[in-house]
């Protein structure tokens, strides 16, 4: 049996721009990314800690430190300075979960990762 756990997620990161004329995604700093072990394409769900929109897009791998863009309609779900908190969940079986150990990325205002943990 197949059971869906937490894989990976960006803690409390802020928005630093929404782009609503792009493509629907959301462009995350390759730094944090491959902290997160985001990959691009990637299903991620995007919690806003400033009003409660809970939505899902895909990852898009970012250039500038940071840089954490909503994109197309998900613009719309944000403003400039949330704070959002990224998630990823994969599939795991039974046995998987004797190692398991998400990915807890915590990043400070500017978005620069302040700390990594394995705890949820």
């Amino acid at each position: 049996m197949q059971v869906e756990m937490l894989y990976s997620k960006i803690h409390r990161a802020r928005v630093s721009d929404a782009n609503l004329n792009y493509v629907g995604s959301i462009t995350i700093d390759r730094e944090l990314a491959d902290a997160a072990g985001l990959l691009e394409g990637m299903k991620v769900e995007i919690l806003n800690v400033n009003n409660g929109e809970r939505f899902a897009t895909y990852v898009i791998i970012g250039q500038k430190k940071g840089e954490i863009c909503l994109n197309g309609a998900a613009a719309r779900k944000v403003a400039i300075g949330d704070v959002v908190i990224i998630v990823a969940y994969a599939s795991y079986d039974f046995k998987e979960l004797k190692d398991y150990k998400p990915k807890i990325v915590l990043v400070d205002e500017n978005n620069a990762i302040s700390a990594i943990h394995h705890k949820i």
